[in-house]
């Protein structure tokens, strides 16, 4: 999801593909299989550029690089003007 920075809680973007899933073994198999999920997201240097640090089957944390592109690809889902989040 791509959130307004002005109003954190409209959704200006959402993927209709996952961004994050498990395919990694430490991801797979553990604590809890096949579950990820992001805890943190750091921008770097540039504007498009992103660390996200996340969980992998709660059992223990990675980071990956997310590289947003100039233009977000159409099909995504965005929340109608005034809807509450």
């Amino acid at each position: 999801m791509v959130l307004s920075k002005e109003h954190p809680r409209e959704i200006r973007y959402c993927s209709v593909e996952m961004v994050l899933t498990p395919e990694l073994p430490q991801e797979r198999h553990r604590t809890i299989a096949n579950v990820v999920f992001p805890t943190d997201i750091k921008r770097l240097g540039s504007p498009n550029r992103f660390d996200v640090y996340y969980g992998m089957a709660d059992n223990r944390i990675d980071a990956a690089r997310l590289d947003l592109p100039d233009f977000l690809p159409p099909g995504g889902a965005a929340a109608p003007p005034g809807a509450k989040g």
